[in-house]
């Protein structure tokens, strides 16, 4: 089945989509970009999604093409399109195509470039790695100070997991010039001791993740300690569980880092718990 995609108002077969060459986020990754997931053809926290898009476009002095309502409307025709019952919406804004190459920001009325696509995804709920947990290893975090900003600029991510893969393992976490783990590649880090939760503090060093926010927030709710702190991969090393979250993890077991065990080596309780409330949580939510 031919892919139906969304570009600027328009719903078009995938192989008919095209972006002027000179568009900013092909030639200056001046965008900005959201992952919304899909449970049982729903969308998940679709609102956390909405209000991060418009911090990071204000951010970047950059506005919306259509406003909530149309993005809502455009997110479930796209699942309807394609019959999408598990899997993510990819949307991207850029600042648009001026015309021409230039480092200077185009006139503040230039139309911006829109656009979505789905990616079907059958057992993302299931997904085989929340049994096994996932390995990383760390590396330095080298992207720019304002990761807080969901940009397109993903390529120093990317070589995080190529370097990932070359080690033989599933993702790597970044470190900051202390030493301590600021975040995955495409996630948030966290690790467990005891009944306490630890994961770093919200700045401009990470991502503000929508699924972190729910997550600490079902933590809170089933009784857990929750600590907002740098942690390093030496903690990760000494802790008795550790995991990841993003939209297309959910919550994630970490059960090996640098090649070190953490805990017993496999899944623990509370990541699974944190799962398994996370999903029935946002199935409830869903819309």
């Amino acid at each position: 089945m031919t892919r139906t995609v969304y570009v600027n108002g328009d719903y078009l077969p995938e192989g008919e989509a095209k972006v002027s060459i000179f568009d900013r986020g092909f030639l200056m990754a001046d965008g900005v970009y959201e992952v919304t997931s899909v449970l049982d053809g729903k969308l998940i926290d679709f609102d956390g999604h909405v209000k991060r898009l418009w911090r990071s476009l204000a951010e970047l002095e950059m506005t919306c093409p259509v406003g909530e309502a149309d993005l809502l409307a455009m997110h479930r025709e796209l699942v309807a399109r394609n019959g999408i019952e598990q899997g993510m919406i990819y949307l991207q804004v850029t600042r648009g195509n001026p015309g021409d190459r230039s480092f200077l920001f185009p006139a503040a009325d230039l139309p911006g470039t829109i656009v979505a696509f789905t990616q079907d995804i059958p057992n993302m709920a299931d997904a085989p790695a929340a049994k096994t947990g996932l390995k990383v290893i760390t590396i330095p975090d080298l992207r720019w100070s304002r990761v807080d900003i969901k940009t397109v600029q993903l390529l120093y991510p990317s070589m995080g997991k190529m370097a990932a893969k070359k080690a033989g393992v599933d993702d790597s976490w970044f470190t900051d010039e202390a030493g301590a783990v600021t975040e995955g590649t495409s996630n948030n880090a966290w690790i467990v001791k005891g009944n306490r939760i630890i994961t770093r503090a919200l700045g401009n060093d990470i991502l503000h993740g929508i699924t972190r926010a729910a997550v600490l927030r079902f933590a809170r709710e089933a009784q857990f300690e929750v600590e907002e702190r740098a942690f390093t991969p030496e903690e990760a090393h000494g802790a008795d569980e550790a995991f990841s979250t993003a939209a297309s993890l959910f919550v994630m077991p970490v059960v090996e880092v640098d090649g070190k065990p953490v805990g017993t080596g496999k899944p623990g309780p509370v990541a699974t718990r944190l799962r398994e409330i996370y999903l029935d949580e946002m199935r409830k939510a869903a819309i």
